[in-house]
Order: structure tokens, then C-alpha cells, then sequence
């Protein structure tokens, strides 16, 4: 039976679907503003009038967008007044949120495992390689299934 938060985390998986491309996207260094506004012919006294802003207002926004300080609301703006649509969003660097799921949840398995198996070598009472790769894998599954807070410790 599929619990609550796996239908969850399929249902962010499909809203985040459309924006799988995106990690191919590689922002311009100027920001993609001034590259969008350079690339139109539009000088920076057209785009500071239509945000009824100067034109050093304009190079200050480009300015901040560059060195990753500007607000999302004056991107919303910026974008506005160009006639463009501001798309926002964070996606997995690879794959889905459930693959990240997987892979933490395998991460973490795999460490409790190991020191476990290493207190129990102390102990003379150490389990062979296929026995742990079958519990770290079982416990992945189960770390998954309850999404531990302790995966993103």
C-alpha cells in the first residue's frame, strides 16, 4: 500500500517534471537580464522607464542579479516589464526527489550498517559481505519508506 508520502513525493516529481532540462541551463555571467536586454537592443534608460526606475537603477538591478543578491520579486519585475514570465523553482541536481530519497536513505543504511558490523568484528561476531549488502539494502528500503529526519542530518 503507498502511504501519504509517497504520493507526495510523486506529486512534487510530476510538478518538478517540466523543469528536468534545467541543470543543462547555464545562466550568463553578466545574468540574464542585461544578456536578455542587450540581446533585445533595449538600453538601460528603456527598461529603467518602464519600471519607472534611472537608468543606474537598471545597472544596479543587473549588477545584483550578477553576484546572485537580487530579490525574486525585482526579477518578477524586471520580467514583467519586458513582457517575460518569471519561472522559479529548486530541482534535484540529478535525477528526482525520490532518487534523492534513495540515495541519502542508501547513504545513511550503509553507514549504520558498517559501524554496526565493525562493533560487532570487535566482538568476534562480524556477518559476511552478501549478509551486509541484503541488510544495508533492506534498510535503505525501510529509512526510505519512513523518511527519516535523520537523512538530512
Amino acid at each position: 500500500m503507498r502511504n501519504k508520502r509517497t504520493l507526495l513525493i510523486e506529486q512534487l516529481d510530476q510538478k518538478l517534471q517540466p523543469f528536468s532540462q534545467t541543470r543543462m541551463v547555464l545562466v550568463p555571467e553578466r545574468g540574464w537580464i542585461n544578456t536578455i536586454r542587450t540581446t533585445l537592443n533595449m538600453t538601460m534608460a528603456q527598461l529603467g522607464s518602464k519600471l519607472n526606475i534611472t537608468r543606474q537603477g537598471v545597472k544596479r538591478i543587473e549588477d545584483s542579479e550578477a553576484n546572485g543578491t537580487i530579490t525574486l520579486n525585482s526579477l518578477k519585475d524586471v520580467a514583467n516589464a519586458m513582457d517575460l514570465k518569471l519561472v522559479y523553482a529548486l530541482v534535484p541536481k540529478n535525477g528526482t526527489i525520490d532518487y534523492l530519497i534513495e540515495t541519502k536513505a542508501e547513504k545513511l543504511a550503509q553507514k549504520i550498517v558498517l559501524r554496526t558490523n565493525q562493533n560487532m568484528k570487535l566482538e568476534d561476531q562480524g556477518i559476511g559481505d552478501d549478509k551486509i549488502s541484503k541488510t544495508i539494502k533492506d534498510l535503505a528500503i525501510e529509512i526510505k519508506r519512513e523518511l527519516r529526519k535523520s537523512l538530512w542530518d
